[in-house]
């Protein structure tokens, strides 16, 4: 019942993304007092993930518009994502809305950003998974543009992202991507695993499993899902904890041969 009550205050506050997320959280706020645990806040919750919904697909349309014209490889990605979300005919018109106000020229990214620091900023994770949404869409097309790459930069900076911290985000996440589906590609080796966790092949062993674990943690559906993002978007982060899985394991493997 709450769930539904979140919706329609959602709805009124924040839109229709505002609604979505409303409902997520009101349904953990009906289950947390059906079982008697604690309570959450629904529309701060509601308020984070409709934020980061709206930022999300904007500038995905700017990324997407970034080396002067949109793939289809982008489209079925943005596409990829209404599915997803299970949006409605309608709703997915007011998604592909702000795609296409993102992908305009003369569309100003900071204004966007500037409204999700204020309600998102303050969480490490959401401005990291936004990122990492981003970097994701950017390499839909297999291959990133420098036009891109350096709009990329642009947001991470606006995100409070040194140069340095940025690429190294960027790495693990093109490295994570050598394996997709939780399995090695045919061209991945123990450079891109370890390249993918952030470390060396000169790095100790706790070195090693503490930056698989923080990654871990990072992409965590609980945590994530605490912090604002949309249960339905969690997709993108289990995806890329079973590439860091995947590429933890091939680094286990190849240390305990030489054991």
């Amino acid at each position: 019942m709450f769930k539904i009550v979140a919706a329609v205050l959602g709805f009124y506050f924040f839109g229709f993304f505002g609604a979505v997320a409303a409902f997520f959280a009101g349904s953990i706020v009906d289950r947390t007092i059906s079982y008697g645990i604690g309570g959450v806040n629904p529309l701060s919750r509601a308020q984070r993930q409709s934020v980061f919904l709206g930022t999300v697909f904007v500038l995905m349309g700017k990324i997407a518009k970034a080396d002067g014209h949109i793939s289809q490889n982008e489209i079925s990605h943005v596409e990829q994502m209404f599915e997803k979300l299970g949006m409605t005919v309608e709703h997915r018109q007011q998604s592909i809305a702000l795609f296409k106000k993102g992908s305009a020229p003369d569309f100003d990214i900071r204004p966007a950003l500037k409204e999700f620091m204020s309600v998102c900023g303050h969480t490490s994770s959401l401005r990291q998974m936004l990122l990492v949404y981003l970097i994701v869409m950017a390499l839909a097309d297999g291959r990133l543009d420098h036009a891109e790459e350096m709009l990329l930069v642009d947001i991470a900076q606006q995100l409070g992202y040194s140069q340095d911290a940025f690429r190294q985000i960027l790495a693990m996440v093109i490295n994570q991507t050598h394996f997709a589906g939780g399995q090695a590609s045919s061209g991945s080796g123990l450079d891109d695993a370890y390249k993918a966790l952030g470390v060396s092949k000169d790095s100790s062993e706790q070195e090693v499993k503490r930056a698989y674990r923080k990654l871990m943690s990072q992409y965590h559906p609980d945590k994530l899902m605490g912090q604002g993002v949309p249960e339905d978007m969690i997709a993108v982060a289990t995806a890329q904890a079973q590439e860091v899985q995947a590429a933890y394991d091939l680094i286990k493997k190849s240390r305990a041969s030489q054991a």
